[in-house]
Order: C-alpha cells, then structure tokens, then sequence
C-alpha cells in the first residue's frame, strides 16, 4: 500500500508548464556563471594582465550578485515572482547583449559593465526562482520540487564550459604576453579584435535563446504564489535575522564557500596549464571534469541524506575539500590536478546545503533571509580577487590555493556547531512546543 506522502503530488494541476519554464532558469544561470569562469583564463591571455587584473572579472560579477539580492528580495515581495523574472531575464538579456559594443571598443572596462549588468540579472533571478519553485506545488514535496529543478544548474554550468572551450578559448591566438608586447600595434588590435569577436558572439548568441524564454514567461500564464500580506517590514525582518546565530552563521559559510567555489574554479585552468604545460583551450577539459564530477556527487550526496545528516556530511565534504586543496597546494604535475578536479566533489553538497540550514525556521523572514544569503555570494568576488592578489605576489599559482584551504575551514567550523546554534524548539499556534527530529 502507498504510504500518503506518496501520494502527494509534485506540481499542482496546471503548473507543468510554468515549472519547467522556471526549471530552465537553474539551467540558464549555471551556464552564465561557469562560461564567467573562463573569461579569466581568456581575458589573461587577450589583455596579457596579471591575475589580480583578471579577479575583477569576478568582482563585477558577484559584486552585482550583492547589490541587487536585497533590492530583487523587495521585488517579488512587493509585486509577484513573475515579475522578479521577467526583470531578471530583461537585465540578463541586456548585459550579454552588451558585449557587442564593447567588443568593438576593446575596453576591459566595458566587458566589466555588460558583467556586471547581467550578473544583476541572475541575481535576481536566483532570488525568485528558488521560492518560485517551492511555490508551484504541495508543501510536503516543496525539497524535493528544488532539488530536482536544481539538478539543471550543473548541468548548464557544464553547457557553459563547452559553450567557452569550443566558441571562446579555441579562438585564441596562442601568442604569449611577451609575444604580445613586442608586436606592432596593429598587428596587436587585429589579433584582439578577432579573440574579443568571439567572446562577443558565444554571449550575444545567448541573448537570443534569452529572449525567447522571456517571451514565453511573459505570455503564459504562471501561478501568482505571491504573499497575501505584500507589505515590506524591512527593518524588523533584519533585526530578526541578526539575532539569529544559525541565520547569522550560514551566511558567514556561505560567503566563504563561494570563495572557494569561485577561486578554485576561477584558477583551474591556470593551474593546470602550469602543471601539464597546456594551452587553455586544452586545459579546460578538466575543468569540465571538475564540473561533471561536481553534477554526479550532488546525487550521490543527496542519496546520501537518507543515512546521514545534512550537517554531518557536510562537514565531511568541508575536511574533504580542505584536503584536496592541501594536496594542490603542495603537489604537482598530475597529483596536484587530480587533487583539484576532486574538490569539485565535496563542493557540491555546500551551497544548497549552508542554504537549508540557513533558512531553517525563518517564517515571514524567509524571503528576506533568502536574499542575504545569495547577497553572500559577494565572497566569489571578494576572496576570488585576495586569492589572484596571493598569485600574484607570491609568483605562485599554488600558494593562491591556501585562500580556498581557509574557506573550507570555515565551512566546516560551522557544520560542527550548526546543531548548537540552530533553533531547536518552535512555538506552535497552540502553545506547545515542537521538538524537530
């Protein structure tokens, strides 16, 4: 016989569509952020700039992450989630079509703006999507609704490696820095312009696609699962969270794994054309890896739940990825590599996993509470930049990796005093007390 959880639903009645236009959201921002990634290794070789110079990439990017969290969180409170993506798909759109203008005038800072206004963009849609998800069915099965339509994010995140190995990193021209500096400037220019040409094209195509699905979010129909009460208590929500350590300590997690998250991958490709002496369009390949293997250990950790806590393994993956960043510190060759494609793994359980733990029992500052923590993927950004600063004063790609060493630290200090911290009793309407499992 089926027990009656079996028998709940996973979307209402006439959600289907609307899920899987909101699904597509995880796919599409996975793909935005890791084709990001490369541009690092990219931008290095086009502009022969330092590693510090490149991490403003992700400065930009995440930056915009911080900025616009909050402001997107007031958004679909205000109004409905629909219109937190329909905004976050048309500054999407926006900023990669940018890329054009700023391919014809070659500055770096022009790239950053077109970045940054996209990245505003997923930020917003990080925002409303995840609630959205939830929104679109029964209570009972609200996780198990997000962790499928997450189960899309790697798998665009490995889309847009492809996307950047094919149509953005074979493109350019294998010349060194030094090769660079002694040529004219107009042999210069025109090997630039070719290289920025198809960083430009591989973007701006994706605006298209961009453009179609916001056609379709903007005239179907979509479940409202707007709040009843709309009205926006900013101050006391606030107030709130910060009284709450479990709230307070999530976030603080969570902003150093993005470092690490964002550091390791950021430098991947400069590590391993370092160790194996390979270009970059060849080195990705196992960044690629990197990001497979991420996918695959995001189902194994969460077949993995039915034995263990969610706070136990991640504390695990944390001693894990702590490790392996020990290894790639301190080996070399295909040691040091092998060691850096495994991070991936114990990464994958961390974001979603700080998240929940995070946003245990926040009630009506649960929208707002939601914004903090993706506001605290500013540490991409942050830590990213101190981390290509240590590259750069040290002259020692591997030395850098001691900002992700610490990170994980950080991560796994919170998973072993998560249960301390997290409130434990939940007054109910009743009066009595609710003791969680």
């Amino acid at each position: 016989m089926k027990s009656k959880a079996s028998k709940v639903s996973l979307i209402r009645p006439g959600n289907t569509w609307p899920f899987i236009l909101v699904t597509s959201l995880f796919f599409l921002w996975g793909l935005a952020n890791n084709m990001t990634d490369t541009l690092l290794a990219a931008f290095k070789r086009i502009m022969s700039m330092s590693d510090f110079q490149t991490s403003w990439i992700q400065l930009a990017f995440y930056g915009s992450y911080f900025l616009l969290a909050l402001p997107a969180a007031i958004l679909i409170k205000k109004y409905t989630y629909k219109s937190g993506v329909l905004v976050g798909l048309g500054l999407f759109i926006i900023g990669a079509l940018l890329f054009y203008p700023a391919s014809i005038t070659m500055i770096y800072g022009h790239f950053l703006a077109a970045l940054f206004i996209l990245a505003g963009g997923l930020s917003i849609l990080e925002t409303a999507a995840n609630p959205y998800i939830i929104a679109m069915g029964p209570e009972e099965t609200g996780t198990r609704r997000l962790n499928w339509a997450q189960s899309f994010n790697p798998i665009g995140s490995i889309s847009g490696v492809l996307l950047s190995k094919f149509f953005i990193l074979s493109h350019l021209n294998l010349s060194s820095a030094e090769e660079r500096a002694g040529m004219s400037a107009g042999d210069l220019i025109s090997i630039q312009s070719e290289e920025l040409s198809s960083v430009m094209a591989t973007y701006v195509g994706v605006a298209f696609v961009l453009i179609i699905i916001w056609l379709l979010v903007k005239f179907t129909k979509m479940p409202k699962a707007s709040d009843d009460d709309n009205k926006i208590n900013l101050i006391p929500s606030l107030r709130r969270l910060l009284k709450n350590r479990n709230y307070r300590w999530s976030v603080i997690a969570q902003f150093f794994y993005m470092g690490a998250q964002i550091g390791v991958w950021s430098y991947t490709i400069r590590y391993v054309m370092q160790e194996l002496q390979l270009n970059e369009d060849e080195s990705s390949t196992y960044y690629l890896a990197s990001l497979i293997l991420f996918a695959v250990s995001r189902f194994i950790f969460t077949a993995l739940m039915k034995f263990f806590s969610p706070r136990n393994l991640l504390m695990i993956s944390a001693i894990g990825g702590g490790i392996c960043t020990l290894l790639v510190i301190y080996g070399n060759g295909y040691t040091g590599v092998i060691a850096l494609v495994a991070i991936s793994g114990f990464m994958s359980l961390m974001f979603p996993t700080i998240y929940g733990l995070g946003m245990s029992r926040l009630g009506q500052d649960t929208k707002i509470g939601g914004s903090g923590l993706i506001m605290a993927i500013l540490g991409g950004a942050v830590l990213t930049a101190v981390q290509g600063q240590v590259s750069d004063l040290t002259g020692s790609v591997n030395l850098s990796f001691y900002i992700p060493f610490f990170c994980f630290l950080v991560v796994a200090i919170y998973a072993i005093i998560q249960k301390q911290i997290e409130p434990n009793r939940l007054i109910q309407k009743s009066g009595k007390l609710k003791v969680p499992a």
